[in-house]
């Protein structure tokens, strides 16, 4: 079995190197300190097995999770963690493997042994249970079988077209399977509702003006795409900007 271990602490990846060596139950192929990097190693080596942290600085464990169950074949997650909160209650209920620091050979084994993918409802499951769930730093989609980042910061609206909502940045767009209330819930600080079927990043938007039809629009830095505003939730919008358009 091909294993990654990510972890941000070297000597915590040393540990579990070394006890999987002596175990002679599989391979690690790579090793990462947060889980940006991870999912970039787990694309790259295809390994069948992660050993996850779950407390780590930029993306933690739980977003990487999140975002690899977007995967045709995900790979399975063992989660690390050092802390025993209210979060273990839904690995154990859901059946996700899961081990607390110091990790012991005995467990290790047991793990690797009975590891599997993480189902969507299990991770659900999980965030419910876990206090300390916040907002992703990245939106995911595959794209011909490989997984794609975007900054969240990057982004400069959501909007809902049909059944899928188109997210905007400088590069171009990403199409998610995400429902427009289910983001606008999570990154309710960071987007403001314009219409009912867009979002614009707050950070990024520049003024207000009219088009041909006389309709207010938002504009955002770095395109030149503009987003409609309804008349409804216009107030809003001028009170954020405090202009009188």
């Amino acid at each position: 079995m091909k294993i990654v271990i990510v972890d941000d602490e070297p000597p915590a990846r040393m540990r579990l190197a070394s006890i999987i060596g002596e175990l002679g139950l599989g391979e690690v192929v790579a090793e990462a300190g947060n889980g940006r990097d991870a999912l970039a190693a787990i694309e790259r080596t295809r390994a069948q097995i992660v050993l996850m942290d779950i407390r780590m600085p930029g993306m933690d464990g739980l977003e990487a999770a999140r975002h690899l169950a977007r995967l045709e074949s995900p790979p399975a997650v063992i989660f690390t963690t050092a802390y025993e909160d209210h979060a273990l209650a839904a690995f154990d209920a859901s059946a996700v493997a899961y081990l607390l620091k110091p990790i012991r050979k005995e467990r290790l084994a047991s793990a690797l042994e009975r590891a599997r993918s993480l189902t969507r409802a299990q991770l659900d499951a999980l965030e419910i249970a876990d206090r300390r769930a916040e907002a992703r730093t990245h939106l995911s989609a595959t794209l011909q079988g490989n997984l794609r980042l975007v900054p969240v910061q990057e982004v400069r609206f959501l909007r809902a077209e049909h059944k899928y909502v188109t997210a905007r940045y400088l590069r171009g767009e990403l199409v998610l399977d995400e429902s427009l209330t289910q983001l606008e819930e999570e990154f309710g600080e960071r987007f403001l509702r314009v219409h009912r079927n867009a979002l614009v990043a707050v950070a990024h938007v520049r003024g207000l003006s009219r088009d041909a039809e006389g309709r207010s629009c938002v504009e955002l830095d770095g395109i030149e795409e503009k987003v409609e505003v309804s008349r409804r939730l216009l107030a809003p919008v001028r009170k954020l900007l405090r202009t009188e358009i």
